[in-house]
């Protein structure tokens, strides 16, 4: 199977989620700056989310390019994937309207958590279809980006809990360390396509 379909329908979704985290913002009311006040908390959850998926969308397109064929195994783990990430419009809205709450922040967490394992599913989906030798496998590596995002996940999840504004930290920190493009695919293919 060719993966254009693959690649609309996820970015689809992808431009759907984004959508319904934005219907959250409400307007408020009153004509006033201080109006807008009570909004913080839902408006700094939505940036950290929308800049998530921003991410996931980013990376998602230089994963799917190194992909030749797409088989069912592929299609389901790209579903997975895209699964967790269909839940976090729902712990986006429920964080910001609980002001960050230990338990709002910790759920948050566990789903960004879920949707890095799903992504991690799909890459290893795809290198056991094209092989070990193949565009993704050289370019991932020892995947030292994804590993290091895993234990902090497993680190501010409960850290919630204790200090809700250091795990915040640790998921802004999570963001930063992927905002950046996932360079080693596209170096990868680059070489590949110069040799």
């Amino acid at each position: 199977m060719k993966k254009g379909r693959l690649e609309a329908f996820s970015d689809g979704v992808l431009a759907i989620i984004i959508t319904i985290m934005v219907l959250e913002l409400k307007t408020p009311h009153g004509s006033e700056f201080r109006a807008l006040i009570p909004l913080i908390p839902i408006f700094i959850s939505y940036v950290i989310s929308f800049i998530y998926v921003g991410i996931y969308w980013n990376n998602h397109h230089h994963l799917i390019s190194t992909v030749e064929e797409v088989s069912g195994g592929i299609l389901w783990a790209n579903l997975h994937l895209l699964f967790w990430l269909s839940m976090v419009p729902f712990v986006t809205a429920w964080m910001g309207e609980n002001h960050f709450a230990a338990e709002t922040l910790s759920l948050y967490g566990f789903i960004l958590m879920m949707c890095a394992i799903a992504y991690f599913i799909l890459q290893r989906t795809i290198i056991h279809q094209h092989g070990h030798e193949s565009t993704l496998a050289k370019a991932l590596g020892s995947d030292f980006k994804g590993k290091v995002s895993m234990v902090l996940y497993l680190v501010a999840i409960p850290l919630a809990f204790v200090n809700i504004w250091l795990s915040a930290l640790i998921y802004i920190g999570i963001a930063c360390l992927w905002l950046v493009p996932d360079r080693r695919i596209e170096k990868r293919i680059k070489k590949e396509s110069q040799q």
